[in-house]
């Protein structure tokens, strides 16, 4: 396994709520650390760069979620962070959870702040507040990254539980 980066964008619903210092800070006890982080209002071209340019959201599932997301994305500030260490897409995606709240397990992210399913969310005609965005895979993460990160906004320092891993 090696040392890896990976975006987690703590969504709008996250920010309304109040919950991002909790949410970070359950990276952070996880042993990842922080290499980059900003607060920024996504515009909606930047959005359809991120859902579909590079997640191919409307490819996958449809213009209608798209369009639900791009409107739940741009309701309040996100804060966009990019988290490093080993194999940590996997170990994030973990402690994020089930994309879907309802299906979350409890002790996740998800699992324990969030709870609304994609039925109800399509019937209401709204998008699913699920609190954060994690990448899916190494290529992925690269990708956003770049779209969100300049390359002097990242910094590498050694924490010191480096020191145990050896």
């Amino acid at each position: 396994m090696k040392v890896e980066r990976t975006l987690v964008v703590l969504k709008p619903d996250t920010i309304w709520r109040s919950i991002s210092g909790e949410i970070i800070s359950r990276f952070e006890r996880a042993g990842l650390h922080i290499v980059g982080i900003k607060m920024l209002r996504p515009d909606k071209d930047f959005l359809h760069h991120h859902y579909e340019t590079i997640g191919q959201m409307i490819s996958r599932r449809g213009q209608k979620p798209f369009d639900v997301t791009i409107e739940l994305m741009t309701k309040n500030p996100v804060i966009a962070m990019v988290l490093e260490w080993v194999a940590a897409i996997e170990f994030v995606r973990k402690l994020v959870g089930s994309t879907e709240p309802k299906t979350a397990a409890p002790g996740t992210i998800r699992g324990d702040y969030a709870h609304m399913s994609f039925g109800y969310a399509d019937t209401a005609n709204i998008g699913v507040p699920n609190l954060v965005h994690a990448s899916w895979n190494a290529e992925e993460a690269e990708a956003e990254i770049k779209h969100r990160f300049s390359e002097r906004e990242l910094y590498s320092y050694k924490p010191s539980h480096h020191e145990f891993t050896r």
